[in-house]
């Protein structure tokens, strides 16, 4: 399947209020409505990090040129460490492309049911994803903070993202 898969960019509605939900020892801040259509570029499950709990897997998803196969083609993905990384010999796209049309996303299932159905998400398959990007603060005054632009890399520009629906497309 060659060619951009997905077409659309992510949605995203900030929240003028801040409303904030109650999950066993953590408050999420909810800061914007989110969904958006990717292609899966990697999943990686989590069980004993400090945040495996509440957010038990990433998702590397992709979308407009990062979501064109042959473009993925020429692109070695990796996870690990709550990260997403990328390498190239030669860039099939501008470098700005890349990092603007991927993210490394903190998956917050908001139900044992929803996590189960992620957890069969693999490379390659193409989802539809409703819900929230939020901050997290945790009872022990631990704290994890959403990105909320797709232009940012490195540290700390994951999206934290309390996931309410998702489907396979």
């Amino acid at each position: 399947m060659a060619g951009l898969a997905i077409h659309r960019q992510p949605r995203q509605i900030e929240l003028d209020a801040v409303p904030a939900l109650g999950i066993s020892d953590y408050t999420l801040q909810l800061r914007a409505e989110f969904g958006l259509v990717a292609r899966v570029l990697g999943r990686q499950d989590y069980r004993w990090d400090r945040w495996s709990d509440l957010s038990p897997l990433d998702l590397a998803l992709g979308w407009g040129p990062m979501s064109d196969s042959e473009v993925l083609s020429e692109i070695n993905i990796a996870q690990g460490g709550r990260f997403y990384s990328w390498r190239v010999q030669q860039f099939p796209i501008a470098r700005e492309l890349i990092e603007q049309h991927s993210a490394n996303m903190h998956i917050i299932p908001s139900s044992p049911e929803l996590l189960k159905l992620l957890r069969k998400a693999k490379q390659g398959d193409q989802l539809r994803l409703s819900g929230y990007l939020v901050d997290v603060d945790r009872a022990d005054g631990a704290y994890w903070r959403t990105s909320l632009r797709r232009e940012d890399t490195g540290n700390g520009a994951c999206e934290i993202f309390l996931v309410t629906s998702a489907d396979w497309l």
